[in-house]
């Protein structure tokens, strides 16, 4: 089982501190108690904990001045103050002076931990947040996000062939971020201060994409009222990307092959040929050789386009990504949605590491709008997430426990009592002798089953 954090105990009355310390690592902390504030501050130095609960009244000083010397440091654990009832403004205080939650005495122990459990919670969910926003600054490349070495090795090549003229082909599955690798070479290249425009060649009728490439003049063809400058035109100086060129009727192609090798242009309509300045850019999720063979794509245009090519792999390739981009996506929705700092449980970041996203970073980027949308408490569970990720997630293993196991085998039937003690005993086993967790699977409480370890311990000695 995980360790859910390190928790220092600063209490100097000795009964008190023990308890609490024996309280909390029972609940799974790593916990150490001490009775001054000297003491802790050695901690601090050697193995800073996550978290300090800590007596207002400390020997030597007090708990709102140690906690402003705790609060000062470079990298602060969370912070809950103990008080008395009568010193509850002076508690008020110390929250103002940093502390995340304050607990009055008497004590109670269960209220205790779910304080601790969410002071942590939160301390996890700050530090997450900080995290995302340095990985976001630090893999960023004109608005792609990736670490892994396909994308930094992408990242590379792309800065290289910016620096080229010619056209360059950018494959890759739909949804990976063609048109933003697009503009990253336009971007890096000498065109920068010029014009990008981009066009997707599926969207565009085949009667009318020759006009909207080339221009037309007046009267070209019924309902050309006036002429219209094209898409080339309008790009010169800079860069014309089209997204789905597979899509682009086979006629047209040839057109388009000849402006790459002269760069001219003729409006429809037109009578006179105009030169152009502009670097054409292409992409495709469709294997465009496989377009060649087909006979509906021109082998001499594809042979040109390909001149230069980048292909961006797809995110079940990208492991490295998925956490970091999860965690941009989050952070964007969480401020555009006015939703604070939103984390992600443990159990969901597993679940979408598990699923294979079809969809690529697009799909990835709708699951963490609707899941920011519909977390409660400020984090992401596995609830959140659309169905199909949720149904993608790997079953638990099958519980073999009963082949072979002398708890269910049919070669001895032991009494009822016998079989009650060797199911709690193997509870106590899987849970690392952890009473409070053994108690909530059992469904009984922490009382009863101490008494039953003590009716049952003689018996089996």
């Amino acid at each position: 089982m995980d360790n859910p954090g390190r928790i220092l105990v600063v209490e100097d009355d000795a009964d008190l501190a023990a308890l609490l310390a024996d309280e909390l690592t029972e609940a799974g902390y790593e916990t150490e108690a001490v009775q001054e504030a000297e003491s802790a501050r050695q901690h601090l130095d050697r193995d800073p904990p996550d978290l300090i609960l800590c007596d207002l009244w400390l020997p030597g000083t007090d708990g709102v001045t140690f906690l402003r010397e705790v609060t000062g440091r470079q990298e602060p654990p969370a912070f809950i103050l103990i008080t008395a009832f009568g010193t509850i403004p002076q508690a008020v205080e110390a929250l103002k002076a940093g502390a995340d939650d304050f607990l009055t005495k008497p004590l109670d122990l269960d209220h205790l931990l779910i304080r601790v459990r969410r002071t942590m919670e939160g301390r996890r969910l700050r530090q997450e947040v900080v995290g995302y926003r340095k990985a976001r600054d630090a893999t960023d490349f004109h608005g792609i996000i990736g670490q892994s070495p396909s994308m930094r090795a992408l990242f590379e090549k792309t800065v290289q062939l910016a620096q080229a003229g010619g056209p360059v082909l950018v494959e890759g599955e739909s949804g990976t971020g063609k048109e933003l690798l697009a503009r990253a070479i336009h971007a890096e290249s000498r065109r920068a201060a010029g014009p990008f425009i981009a066009v997707n060649c599926a969207a565009i009728p085949a009667e009318l994409m020759e006009s909207e490439l080339f221009g037309h003049q007046a009267g070209a063809f019924t309902g050309a009222v006036g002429s219209r400058k094209g898409l080339l035109a309008q790009a010169d100086g800079g860069t014309l990307f089209l997204d789905e060129v597979a899509d682009m009727p086979l006629p047209l192609q040839a057109t388009l092959l000849r402006v790459l090798q002269d760069g001219k242009i003729r409006p429809v309509g037109g009578e006179t040929e105009q030169t152009v300045d502009v670097r054409v850019l292409t992409a495709t999720n469709q294997p465009l050789g496989e377009k060649v063979n087909e006979g509906i794509f021109r082998a001499d245009l594809f042979y040109r386009l390909e001149t230069f090519a980048l292909t961006i792999p797809p995110l079940r390739e990208r492991e490295d990504d998925l956490e970091i981009l999860a965690g941009r996506f989050i952070a964007q929705f969480s401020q555009e949605l006015g939703r604070g700092d939103v984390g992600i449980a443990e159990e969901a970041l597993r679940c979408l590491k598990s699923y294979s996203f079809p969809g690529n970073v697009r799909e990835l980027r709708n699951a963490m709008e609707r899941a920011v949308t519909f977390c409660r408490d400020g984090w992401i569970q596995v609830r959140d997430l659309p169905d199909r990720i949720q149904e993608a997630s790997p079953a638990p293993p099958p519980n073999t426990a009963g082949e072979g196991d002398p708890l269910l085998g049919p070669a001895e039937l032991p009494p009822l009592e016998e079989v009650q003690y060797r199911y709690v005993d193997r509870v106590l086993t899987e849970t690392g002798g952890n009473k409070r967790r053994a108690a909530e699977i059992l469904g009984v409480s922490r009382r009863t089953l101490y008494r039953y370890l003590e009716r049952a311990e003689p018996e089996n000695k």
